[in-house]
């Protein structure tokens, strides 16, 4: 499942305009597939300014461990608390409440959403049809 409203990276994260500088951000259903179990989620501190391509935290899994990169620059407004108690709400719901982190942008959001994939891409780079 690849939701139309979304933007996407090719690192299998995922994008959601909230506000009119503000998204939410969190990794594909492809990417929590692919992990496997999630049993800890390490995500950037409120506050703290990210720049797109960087690591920005960690998700582990039962199978391995995953950096999580920033798909857009700008500061953190929210971190998903719940993902402290809760990792396998990304398994669960990794649209919904296993989103990872929200970003105020530094650039307007059409001008910061350009260079990200469309759903349409994002399935021609999984193979998902």
């Amino acid at each position: 499942m690849i939701p139309e409203d979304l933007r996407y990276t090719d690192a299998h994260e995922w994008v959601r305009v909230t506000a009119d500088d503000v998204v939410r951000v969190g990794i594909t259903d492809y990417a929590q597939r692919q992990l496997g179990d999630v049993v800890f989620v390490e995500l950037p501190e409120v506050g703290q300014r990210i720049v797109v391509g960087v690591a920005v935290g960690e998700v582990e899994s039962t199978k391995s461990v995953s950096e999580l990169f920033a798909p857009l620059s700008g500061e953190v407004v929210a971190a998903n608390e719940a993902l402290a108690d809760q990792p396998e709400l990304v398994n669960a719901e990794p649209y919904g409440v296993g989103w990872m982190f929200e970003l105020r942008l530094d650039e307007p959001v059409e001008q910061s959403l350009e260079g990200l994939l469309d759903a349409s891409g994002y399935r021609s780079l999984t193979d998902q049809s």
